[in-house]
């Protein structure tokens, strides 16, 4: 079944029936009319998760946007595309569905802004073995939410209803973003040098990463309980304090502490002959954390290779705008700290 286009029309229509008494898609399963009437009565929330740009009206086969690259010298469109993983486990047994969507959004707005890019809009994929109502309006509404939070568009979406791949009320999710930035402002960490300082960006718990691991060591009924609510804290947007703080000090890269941690992200913003050394003692590594390493005996080089430890985002600039950028961060509402310092190397994160 499709729904798509700006703000999620569904495709198809209303045919009247046939006197014969065949069977029919409802009975294969696919409701197309509950996902009509769902997506109909939800449309003035998509509009609320608009930005200039958007062109055309609801319903299309597709999403138009008119790109602003006004003053930009060299405009790049930069996209990125994730889902939420098995966190989507966590929802189903706590029965909360209303911030995964916020999830879903912020993995790839988060991504894309590591370039510097301003995200422009979002569509999403929804896929289901059977609509339940109130699971699929909270998801979408957390989406809105999450759009609405990085200031980008909700464009589009697709919605699946796949009897027989997926069990009747099992949900799956994925989205991408697509934003702009000039050519020649695209933070690459090229230009990152020993001396250099790393600022932390404090997460919100675990995101949307390192969920197989965590759910290993909490029984099913803590995941129903308060421990799985603690899990589903939303992921931190971060994009409105990104690009205010690029407008402040010289951002020289920025790395998105997701699957693979500390050891395999901030490598990805570092040029050659430079590594990073960070200090686990610079912040408080919530109680969250400490909670599923003593639970699973993990080994500590596992849990930063595996979880965010607390820091969601890594900024990396001069240590003559250390000052500077905590302060602009401090405006956008998050309490960045120095972590660390680029250090000669080859590429290698040493946590200390």
């Amino acid at each position: 079944m499709k729904n798509t286009g700006k703000g999620r029309s569904a495709a198809g229509g209303t045919k009247k029936a046939s006197k014969r008494s065949g069977l029919t898609y409802k009975q294969a399963g696919v409701d197309i009319d509950l996902a009509n009437s769902l997506i109909s009565k939800m449309v003035p929330l998509f509009r609320t998760a608009e930005r200039p740009g958007v062109v055309g009206k609801i319903g299309g086969f597709s999403g138009l946007f008119d790109v602003p690259t006004k003053g930009m010298k060299r405009p790049l469109l930069v996209s990125g595309t994730d889902g939420v993983g098995t966190k989507l486990m966590v929802a189903q047994a706590v029965g909360k569905h209303d911030t995964i969507g916020i999830d879903l959004v912020a993995m790839s707005v988060n991504d894309i802004v590591c370039s510097g890019a301003e995200p422009l809009f979002f569509l999403d994929y929804f896929a289901t073995g059977g609509i339940e109502p109130a699971v699929y309006t909270a998801v979408l509404k957390g989406i809105v939410k999450g759009c609405r939070q990085a200031n980008c568009a909700l464009l589009g979406g697709e919605t699946a209803e796949m009897p027989g791949l997926y069990k009747k009320g099992d949900y799956d999710l994925a989205g991408f973003a697509v934003g702009v930035v000039d050519g020649e402002a695209v933070i690459d960490g090229s230009r990152i040098k020993a001396g250099d300082v790393v600022l932390g960006l404090p997460s919100t718990g675990l995101h949307s990463n390192g969920y197989s691991l965590a759910r290993k060591v909490f029984s099913k009924k803590e995941l129903a309980g308060d421990w799985g609510r603690k899990l589903l804290a939303p992921t931190k947007i971060y994009v409105p304090a990104i690009l205010a703080l690029r407008e402040k000090v010289d951002v020289l890269g920025l790395a998105h502490i997701t699957g693979g941690g500390f050891y395999d992200n901030i490598p990805r913003c570092l040029p050659e002959g430079v590594g990073v050394r960070v200090d686990s003692r610079s912040w408080k590594v919530p109680a969250l954390f400490g909670e599923i390493q003593q639970r699973g005996n993990i080994d500590e080089a596992e849990m930063f290779r595996t979880l965010n430890m607390g820091i969601g985002m890594i900024a990396v600039v001069r240590a003559s705008e250390e000052a500077a950028a905590i302060k602009s961060l401090r405006n956008s509402k998050i309490r960045a700290r120095r972590i660390g310092e680029v250090v000669e190397g080859n590429g290698e994160v040493v946590i200390e």
